[in-house]
């Protein structure tokens, strides 16, 4: 009877259980993680398209909100507009990337969870992740995006999205020299 209720309490267990990660990226989610609880301003380092202007004169602010043992929440507040969360998830082959949008009654947007996961191990300080084919689906121009986080550890934080096929770049980068009060939640999160 025992030796039939360990494959079903392993099968509880193991989804709970961190994944393994190659060092680089194990070096990654560490320095992450680091930050959880603070937040951070930051301001457009580059940008090459007209649809960017919107974030020019706002304020900026990164907020490493929720820190799970697989799962990361980065609140990216624009303004006042609080829609936006990167969700980073540790998975069995790397790292994946998901942009959470909401509308301020909380509701999911009708164009969320796009991202993607990790194509290579990438670095201790830059994980890149290429648009999936939910990305793909949802936004047929974003099909060859390329999203990366970059540190600087105690220096810099960085998101960057590169779209090969327009040549289009944005990075903004915060300073994590001055952690910032934390801003309000993010719609849709309590």
């Amino acid at each position: 009877m025992h030796a039939l209720r360990l494959p079903l309490f392993l099968s509880l267990l193991l989804p709970h259980a961190a994944c393994a990660l190659p060092p680089e990226q194990e070096k990654f989610w560490s320095e992450l993680r680091v930050l959880c609880g603070q937040a951070y301003a930051g301001k457009i380092a580059e940008s090459t398209s007209a649809t960017d202007s919107a974030f020019a004169d706002q304020t900026l602010v990164m907020h490493v909100r929720a820190c799970g043992e697989n799962e990361i929440k980065i609140p990216f507040h624009v303004g006042e507009n609080r829609s936006r969360t990167w969700v980073i998830t540790r998975t069995a082959t790397g790292l994946r990337l998901k942009h959470d949008h909401r509308h301020e009654d909380g509701t999911a947007d009708k164009i969320t969870q796009y991202g993607g996961d990790t194509a290579t191990v990438g670095t201790a300080t830059q994980q890149d992740f290429p648009a999936d084919t939910l990305t793909a689906e949802l936004i047929p121009a974003a099909k060859t995006n390329v999203w990366s986080f970059l540190f600087s550890p105690q220096k810099s934080f960085s998101y960057r999205l590169v779209r090969e096929s327009e040549g289009r770049r944005f990075r903004v980068e915060f300073d994590l020299t001055k952690p910032i009060s934390a801003p309000p939640a993010p719609w849709g999160h309590p």
